[in-house]
């Protein structure tokens, strides 16, 4: 997701409460970050942030980091959380390729929303359920890793039900049509408008 240009994105990123501009440097002390050992569960794609923001309001208990590769878009995040009170929520700016310089063993969930299907078979290594990036992953789980995927997309949903089944994961719940089941569940901006329009939303969660 790119937006155009937003005015006064540097100030707007520099006063972010929950912003944090230099995320390499706590690498191994994301613990102190927070001041607690409570689990970190991670967004890539996160976004204007509605997912994540919401989930930090809901579980306090939890740590939430939402990641962004777009500083257009990061903003919209920053200035909705600036509104509110929530110690378990930060925002960092990084390309996913990155993360392993971010994090070290210390991440319990990651949460992928609508990612780009990158389509082409030339780009499958983008795709952040590809071998390419479950190898980054396996350095920044903690002890089981456990992904959460929603996409309305069928081709990559399925593409990334057997990446990850041929990387050792077990694929313990999926849906084809998520709305319809009786779960609990946090829509993202995305997802707000797709079912609004009908469309399905296919969403599996996988450990290892």
């Amino acid at each position: 997701m790119r937006l155009r240009n937003v005015k006064n994105k540097d100030n707007i990123m520099s006063t972010g409460r929950y912003y944090i501009d230099n995320p390499m440097d706590y690498k191994r002390i994301w613990n102190n970050v927070f001041s607690n050992n409570n689990p970190i569960y991670i967004e890539i794609g996160m976004g204007k942030g509605d997912f994540i923001v919401e989930n930090a309001k809901n579980n306090p208990d939890i740590n939430y980091i939402g990641i962004e590769k777009y500083d257009s878009v990061i903003v919209r995040a920053i200035q909705k959380s600036n509104e509110l009170e929530l110690d378990n929520l930060r925002l960092i700016r990084l390309d996913a390729i990155f993360l392993d310089k971010v994090f070290d063993k210390e991440v319990d969930l990651i949460y992928l929303n609508f990612s780009d299907p990158w389509p082409k078979d030339r780009h499958e290594k983008r795709r952040l359920t590809s071998y390419n990036f479950l190898s980054i992953y396996d350095k920044i789980f903690k002890d089981r890793a456990r992904i959460e995927m929603k996409t309305d997309n069928i081709d990559l949903f399925n593409y990334s039900l057997g990446s990850l089944e041929n990387y050792g994961y077990d694929i313990c719940y999926v849906t084809n049509d998520l709305h319809k089941e009786n779960v609990y569940n946090v829509m993202t901006e995305y997802e707000k408008k797709f079912s609004s329009l009908g469309v399905k939303i296919n969403k599996f969660i996988a450990i290892k």
